[in-house]
């Protein structure tokens, strides 16, 4: 994989509109960013709030990255939608087509080797977890990581979901709020490499990548992390050591 080239324009315009905004409501401070690969790498970072895109692709750029999104390939069918994603080299997700899965692995895989970061949110949506912490993760980041070969790097964050909650309509601005973002070491899955892509081994790496978004915000917010981890499906927390290797829940290529 090549060293990171220059910015799009788009993507420099996009941020530069948001940045001003995000000022106003968050007073931020930002951990590692000097710590990421020149090389392209996987973002996986925790989902408490809809300005999370925001909040994380600034941080992003600020390093120099260029960040690329998953997106649902039906939005990229959408008159000016579609059009504004492809020019600011977001990534379409397909979840039933195999030959459009592959075409979104070789538009991931570009980004990667220009020295771009792709940005998942394992979760697949935003937390259900009642106190917000990182919930079972989906298996889409982990096969990425594994099919690409790119570094995992996850960003943990907190403080956002202060301005805007989960699913709240209307911000809250005032007082200014405080938000941290930390970048933590690699997440190592270097054994399960070589290995073939079975369900057993998707588990295993997505177990990694939970654990790396709890231990890290349990480090912003100061608190131990639930003993159990919330599950989507079940409604309820579970064992985090217990791997159960999900069907059907891939959330990327």
């Amino acid at each position: 994989m090549t060293q990171r080239r220059r910015i799009p324009l788009g993507i420099r315009a996009t941020a530069n509109l948001f940045r001003p905004m995000m000022r106003v409501a968050i007073s931020k401070e930002w951990r590692g960013l000097d710590t990421l690969p020149e090389r392209g790498f996987i973002a996986v970072t925790n989902h408490v709030s809809e300005l999370d895109p925001f909040a994380v692709g600034l941080a992003v750029v600020s390093s120099g990255t260029t960040p690329h999104f998953l997106a649902k390939d039906s939005l990229f069918r959408i008159p000016v939608v579609g059009a504004a994603l492809s020019r600011l080299q977001q990534v379409p997700v397909a979840r039933s087509d195999r030959q459009a899965a592959n075409q979104s692995l070789e538009v991931a895989q570009s980004a990667l080797d220009r020295g771009g970061a792709i940005l998942i949110y394992p979760e697949g949506t935003l937390t259900r977890d009642p106190e917000l912490w990182p919930m079972r993760a989906k298996t889409g980041a982990a096969r990425l990581a594994l099919t690409t070969g790119a570094p995992l790097i996850p960003f943990v964050h907190w403080g956002v979901q202060d301005v805007l909650a989960p699913y709240a309509k209307l911000p809250k601005l005032l007082p200014r709020k405080k938000y941290i973002l930390q970048v933590g070491e690699p997440i190592d899955i270097s054994d399960l490499r070589s290995m073939p892509l079975t369900r057993t081994v998707l588990a295993e790496a997505t177990q990694r990548i939970e654990a790396a978004l709890t231990e890290g915000v349990a480090q912003l917010r100061g608190e131990q992390p639930p003993e159990h981890i919330w599950d989507r499906a079940l409604n309820q927390r579970v064992p985090r050591n217990q791997i159960r290797a999900r069907g059907g829940d891939e959330v990327s290529p």
